[in-house]
């Protein structure tokens, strides 16, 4: 075991981190909610396979819920659909992103510049 401080890890956390995905939080939310920066979480997600679990069902646990919310939503008065849908669309990309594809056409663009200098001549 590498030596320096003793993690914080406890193996409750999961179950703790399962409940706030339940509740739609993200990965920032969770991290504080732990009292840990978010770099410990993927640390404890390498170091630890039943957290790494747990961080993962709870991405799933989250996005369900923002999901159920759309779909609330959907039937309320007031319900700002383009405020939900930039949430997920940037919490859950994987899903919720258009695809976009970029070509290019038109006159091919030099791919070498030379630079030449010329000396004055004496006449």
């Amino acid at each position: 075991m590498p030596a320096g401080r003793p993690t914080d890890y406890r193996p409750e956390f999961c179950e703790r981190v399962l409940e706030l995905g339940r509740e739609g939080k993200s990965h920032a939310q969770i991290a504080a909610n732990l009292g840990v920066a978010r770099k410990t979480l993927y640390e404890w997600q390498e170091r630890y396979p039943e957290f790494g679990d747990a961080m993962t069902h709870a991405r799933d646990l989250s996005q369900a819920w923002f999901e159920d919310m759309g779909q609330t939503g959907l039937v309320m008065q007031g319900f700002n659909a383009s405020l939900w849908a930039k949430q997920v669309s940037c919490r859950f990309r994987e899903d919720y992103t258009d695809a976009s594809k970029l070509e290019h056409s038109g006159s091919i663009l030099p791919t070498r510049i030379e630079l030449v200098t010329v000396s004055p001549t004496k006449e």
